[in-house]
């Protein structure tokens, strides 16, 4: 089927208390990891790829990789751009078929993130793209910086209504705790913020920095109101590691299908059991309009 916009799924997931799992690509192989695995779970899914993987591989031959994979199966699949900070740039994305995109503003003042979410609102929603904003910076996993200087990086509750309702923003991406990366601490949540950002803005909640957040704390806080869980740095690793390996045990080894074949499948192991841990196995069946 054509890609999809991922409202529709996402609001499913924010209805029956699980989350999407969407996933960062940067290759053929990463793309073909995430789509099989989301098939055999029959699991909607969402592609991600951000500004940097736009540049490295292209525009034109990501969306037209995931288009290709989209066809092949019978599940709901979005392409989405994540963390992009370029209004030129989710255009660009927005005329190569990406059904969902996240304007970055966060590094913004107040009202000129707003500003600039607003602008991309107005001209995906023309087009059926949905939008996720971002409130609060989620932080570097080499950033350094004490509990206090920490949580003046959050997501303010009252800020996040009134960020959502002068945007009009589809999801919100929202600063609880988590960093992108490899963590050097063990990350801490703070549920008590999630629920009061809850029980003040009703579009779907987005968990960034998941990778690396322990099993138990990713259930709470999809349990608190997180609809959709970002995951990038944990399919990095497997499929870098799975390739030192393949070296290691074989230096002279020049066939790209024999170690990339090997990193997919290590890459899929993991999407496997992301998927099932944010509960929307199965959830592909249960959507109607898609087929």
């Amino acid at each position: 089927m054509p890609l999809v916009n991922p409202l529709k799924f996402i609001k499913k997931a924010q209805e029956k208390g699980v989350a999407i799992a969407a996933f960062n690509v940067h290759n053929l192989e990463t793309i073909q990891a995430v789509v099989e695995a989301a098939a055999e779970e029959r699991a909607p899914v969402i592609v991600q790829t951000t500004p940097g993987t736009l540049k490295h591989a292209g525009i034109e031959y990501i969306s037209a990789c995931v288009k290709v994979a989209a066809e092949l199966y019978d599940i709901p699949i979005a392409l989405h751009v994540d963390h992009c900070p370029s209004y030129k740039t989710i255009v660009q994305c927005i005329r190569n078929g990406y059904t969902s995109v996240m304007i970055d503003g966060s590094e913004l003042p107040y009202e000129e993130n707003v500003a600039l979410v607003k602008k991309v609102v107005e001209l995906a929603h023309s087009v059926g793209v949905a939008v996720e904003g971002e409130l609060g910076r989620i932080g570097g996993a080499e950033d350094g910086i004490t509990v206090e200087e920490r949580e003046a990086t959050f997501t303010v509750p009252e800020e996040a209504k009134a960020f959502v309702d002068a945007t009009g923003v589809d999801t919100l991406a929202v600063a609880i705790g988590t960093a992108h990366g490899v963590y050097k601490w063990e990350p801490k949540l703070d549920f008590k913020r999630l629920s009061d950002i809850r029980k003040l803005v009703d579009v779907p909640l987005v968990l960034h920095g998941a990778s690396g957040v322990d099993d138990d704390s990713i259930k709470r806080a999809i349990a608190g109101g997180i609809c959709k869980i970002n995951i990038a740095t944990e399919l990095k690793i497997p499929m870098a590691k799975t390739i030192q390996e393949v070296f290691r045990v074989k230096p002279e080894e020049n066939d790209p299908r024999n170690y990339m074949g090997a990193a997919k499948e290590a890459v899929k192991e993991v999407v496997r059991r992301k998927i099932r841990l944010c509960g929307c196995n199965g959830l592909a069946d249960e959507l109607e309009g898609y087929r």
